[in-house]
């Protein structure tokens, strides 16, 4: 099940509605005190502390499991007994429960997310859904369960970016994250595997992520690149260099003293006359251990120019469409529309799917802007969950920004033009009904011309044409839409060079 923790406990839980922790971001430090089983007996629920980084440091690769003792999913996860499992297999030697041919590598921490749920909750399942720390018969948890006060529940739901339950991290040694999800004690384990290998070198300098903008109008781009110090001692320096097709295209320095697993950003030359491509970035330092985590690269994607200074930004979501929501922004990144992240105007499509009301946009003329599209759970708008997909199209219907399959966010950028709105309507249009199901008809006026009349889906593709010759007065063209999926299509009426578009729903 995607869909683990729904708006209106996000607004019970004082949760983030942002995505989760991207991958390769860093994980925030924490202390937090765990109930220990093995010492229900002295009377306290309240035992030992427990600090992130503290175990990061030993060469640990962490699993956090942020749950709530109401959620369901969180319980039948729990259930399954897989964190139980990768802890007794391969917890920190001597620890109760695990055992003792551990391969002494991983540590397991689960924390209740919601703050106001007592420890006598978690005990007894009054309240809750069961006991969670014997959920079943004969089975004890004995990896560390924190039920933090509120405000601790809070800085990390807020530090991790918590927007559902359970959501479960790996955190590797060097302090990155990935969410691995409701994974299989075996499929866990082989997520550690994907770990680098503590710092072992006294000099071992890696590219961590591309920092720089992913999307490019025009006119000079400037580079940057996070780097980490996978080294024992201090990082003092290092260089980096961003090629281009083998030709060096940017360089920047880095100097300062950066800690074992320290971060830092370096911001590079810029790129004059940018018209975007593909980035090969390394970063080197004297003396440097090891040469294979030295590079990253980057696909920085160029404007597409818009005939016009109006947009209609248009939407078919998944199975989840409150997840979907999207911007336009400025070149000073400021954000001039926005929209989706409810549902509010919708409508049901496909097994589920929901297609958002197009919405038109007013942005000045011959200004570049982004288009951002984000998904609250961090997978896109496809595929498992229902074919999604989403276009921007100028006032003649040429599209500027496309696509489907995602992560938690996709932009695409595109240069506005200088189309008047008296040249947009030169033909009259009416298309209805709107959704179609079933028929659908347009209805146009012609001057003694040619026409052409096509039904074509957010990504371009013509779903149905009719080429019509001189035709004089009111006109009437229907489409059958019975073998036509549901979603959101655009409809094109053209002659003589002139082009006149309306978005349909198709139900």
């Amino acid at each position: 099940m995607k869909k683990l923790l729904f708006s209106a406990l996000l607004l019970v839980s004082g949760l983030s509605a942002n995505a989760q922790l991207a991958p390769g971001s860093v994980a925030p430090n924490f202390t937090i005190s765990a109930y220990q089983p093995w010492l229900a007996a002295a009377g306290t629920t309240n035992n030992g502390s427990y600090t992130l980084y503290d175990y990061l440091d030993q060469g640990y690769t962490v699993i956090l499991d942020v749950s709530a003792t109401w959620c369901g999913p969180c319980w039948n996860y729990h259930l399954t007994g897989a964190l139980e499992d990768v802890y007794t297999a391969h917890g920190p030697a001597g620890a109760p429960g695990v055992s003792s041919t551990t391969t002494d590598d991983v540590m397991v921490i689960w924390i209740e997310g919601d703050g106001t749920t007592a420890d006598a909750t978690m005990l007894d399942g009054n309240g809750a859904i069961g006991n969670w720390i014997e959920p079943a018969a004969g089975t004890q948890i004995q990896f560390p369960m924190a039920n933090p006060a509120s405000a601790s529940a809070t800085q990390i739901n807020n530090d991790y970016n918590i927007a559902y339950f359970p959501t479960i991290y790996r955190i590797c040694p060097n302090r990155i994250i990935t969410e691995i999800g409701q994974a299989t004690a075996a499929n866990i384990y082989t997520a550690i595997g994907a770990c680098p290998a503590p710092a072992s070198q006294p000099t071992d300098v890696a590219a961590l992520n591309y920092t720089g903008a992913l999307v490019h109008c025009e006119g000079a781009y400037t580079p940057s690149v996070q780097i980490q110090n996978n080294g024992t001692t201090a990082l003092t320096s290092a260089t980096v260099t961003i090629t281009m097709g083998g030709t060096t295209v940017s360089t920047g320095t880095f100097s300062g003293n950066l800690a074992t697993y320290g971060v830092a950003n370096v911001t590079c030359s810029p790129i004059a006359a940018f018209m975007g491509g593909a980035l090969a970035v390394t970063v080197t330092t004297t003396g440097d251990a090891s040469a294979t985590n030295n590079a990253t690269s980057a696909t920085i994607a160029s404007a597409t120019n818009a005939v016009s200074q109006f947009v209609t930004v248009n939407i078919t979501t998944d199975y989840y469409a409150s997840e979907t929501s999207w911007n336009i922004k400025n070149s000073t990144g400021a954000v001039v529309a926005q929209g989706g992240g409810s549902w509010a105007d919708m409508t049901t499509g496909a097994a589920g799917q929901t297609v958002q009301t197009p919405v038109q946009v007013t942005l000045s003329p011959s200004q570049c802007y982004t288009f951002e599209i984000l998904d609250a759970y961090g997978d896109g708008i496809c595929c498992n969950y229902g074919n999604g997909a989403y276009s921007v199209t100028d006032a003649l219907g040429a599209v500027v920004a496309s696509g489907a399959e995602f992560a938690a966010s996709e932009q695409k950028a595109f240069k506005t033009g200088v189309l008047g709105l008296n040249e947009m309507e030169t033909i009259a249009l009416n298309v209805y009904p709107n959704p179609a199901s079933g028929l659908l008809n347009v209805s146009f006026e012609a001057n003694n011309a040619d026409f052409v009349i096509t039904l074509t889906d957010l990504q371009g593709r013509v779903i149905s044409s009719k080429e019509m010759a001189n035709l004089n007065g009111t006109q009437l063209v229907t489409f059958s839409t019975e073998n036509v999926a549901s979603g959101s299509y655009i409809v094109t009426v053209a002659s003589n060079g002139t082009k006149t578009t309306k978005n349909v729903v198709v139900r």
